[in-house]
């Protein structure tokens, strides 16, 4: 608007010059409120702006305190996991409940670039940037959430890896063992032990194979640490194979220390056996006479039966003995020796019976020799009585009689 100087300013003399001065007045005041109108417009919009800017620098701000905190590397520290990743997914809700704030900062400063603000320029870049800002803090939040579970995920894998190396390094102790048992009875109880250690590594391969199916999930997925997930996993696989190859070997020596001992049972209740036949034919009783003797030597003879039996139990001692010893070498000297006591024992005692034997059967020729002299004794005495009689006939018949008894006589001592 013009301003009015004084040396302007002129007597209004005619009515035309008056008209003409209100059209002047009323034209400058139009202008004027025109000007103020445009001024309003302009302070307003500039109100619009510093609400827009307020808004702007309080959620830049909010967005960068929290892409501070979605940028910290919590989940390298494996402990409190758990935790962690709770507190996160509370993070993640404080956000997603914070997204309305960049909707309604996106729609007021819309509406301003589309009303042609001064500054739609500035508001312009402010938004882009804005976006940016939100995109990149989801962007981490997310990442840092992948991370989170990523981290969770291997902290269980590796803990099942620890339980299973541990249970199998327990099992190692008790595959390697030197006990094989001392007797027949002791080997039977660790062969029971072993059946139970045999169920349980059963029921835990199946661990074996879920951790297993693990790691290759974690792999196929990408996981950060593939290698440390595939150096653990091969660990396990060789502890496991390691376990199943030593538990195979621990069978092999049980089922050889059962077949030893068993030999041995077989071998100590043979000379056990003997032994007791022993007993009976280191007897010095051959019989008082005939009748006693020959009691003894039927009983010799049912003894000897029974070392007919026993032979065949040596005999199969001995090849038992000799097949051990060809599938286990380690312990052929010992095996060898319990053979050789067996078939000492048994000499032994196949002597003492064909000895008993000898001398029942002297014993059997002096007392029936004893018999038969005693009997022929008597014989002599009867006859020498019957012969020596002072018997004489009475008549011819009676003497004839006498003869033939006489006669016969002479033929029975003949005879």
């Amino acid at each position: 608007m013009d301003q009015i100087t004084p040396k302007e300013v002129k007597i209004l003399e005619t009515a035309e010059d008056i008209q003409e001065r209100r059209e002047q007045v009323l034209t400058r005041y139009s202008d004027f409120k025109s000007e103020a109108r445009a001024k309003r417009e302009k302070l307003e919009d500039s109100r619009r702006f510093q609400y827009f800017k307020r808004d702007a620098d309080e959620l830049e701000s909010w967005i960068y305190e929290k892409l501070q905190a979605a940028s910290d590397e919590s989940y390298k520290d494996p402990t409190n996991l758990q935790a962690k990743i709770q507190k996160h997914q509370a993070f993640e809700a404080e956000v997603a409940a914070h997204s309305n704030a960049i909707v309604v900062l996106d729609n007021t400063g819309k509406e301003m670039i589309n009303q042609n603000h001064f500054s739609s320029e500035i508001i312009r870049k402010r938004l882009e940037e804005l976006h940016r800002l939100w995109e990149l803090l989801l962007s981490k939040l997310a990442e840092k959430g992948m991370k989170l579970q990523q981290a969770l995920v291997l902290v269980q894998f590796l803990r099942q890896c620890d339980e299973v190396m541990f249970w199998i390094n327990d099992k190692e102790t008790f595959v390697t063992t030197d006990e094989f048992g001392h007797d027949l009875e002791h080997v039977e109880v660790l062969q029971r032990k072993f059946d139970e250690f045999q169920k349980d590594m059963a029921s835990q391969e199946y661990r074996v194979t879920e951790v297993n199916e693990l790691a290759d999930k974690l792999v196929l997925d990408g996981h950060p640490e593939r290698d440390v997930i595939l150096k653990r996993k091969e660990e396990l696989i060789e502890a496991w194979m390691r376990l199943k190859q030593l538990a195979l070997m621990r069978q092999e020596k049980l089922f050889g220390a059962h077949e030893i001992q068993r030999l041995n049972r077989d071998a100590d209740e043979t000379v056990a056996w003997i032994a007791e036949k022993d007993v009976v034919l280191s007897s010095d009783d051959y019989g008082r006479d005939l009748a006693t003797v020959q009691t003894l030597q039927r009983k010799h003879e049912g003894v000897e039966r029974d070392l007919a039996a026993l032979e065949d139990k040596v005999l199969t001692l001995g090849q038992e003995a000799d097949r051990l010893c060809g599938i286990h070498p380690d312990h052929a000297d010992q095996i060898q020796a319990k053979r050789a006591e067996i078939v000492a024992y048994w000499e032994r005692l196949k002597d003492k019976a064909k000895e008993r034997r000898q001398k029942l059967d002297e014993s059997y020729c002096l007392h029936r020799f004893l018999a038969d002299f005693r009997d022929l004794i008597c014989w002599i005495n009867d006859m020498k009585a019957i012969i020596s009689a002072d018997e004489l006939a009475k008549d011819v018949a009676g003497a004839e009689a006498l003869i033939e008894r006489h006669q016969e006589h002479k033929g029975e001592i003949d005879a």
